[in-house]
């Protein structure tokens, strides 16, 4: 795939309740997981320009993927 590597701020996570995630590796598991979901979704998007999709629709199709996550453990 084209080489796109542009550097991304991590954010400060947060917990339920507001108050930040203080262990080192929950916040390295979350930032690799960010990662590897902004590298999955760049590929989707460049494969998809590659075959002539239209770059908006591919947009909208992963925004309503993002929107259709489930959270498992809601109380």
């Amino acid at each position: 795939m084209l080489q796109t590597r542009q550097k991304h701020t991590a954010p400060i996570w947060h917990q339920s309740n507001g108050e930040p995630v203080s262990c080192y590796d929950k916040i390295a598991v979350l930032n690799e997981n960010l990662n590897d979901l902004r590298q999955e979704s760049q590929d989707v998007l460049e494969d998809a320009l590659l075959m002539g999709c239209d770059e908006a629709q591919v947009r909208e199709v992963l925004e309503d993927i993002i929107r259709s996550l489930e959270n498992p453990f809601q109380k």
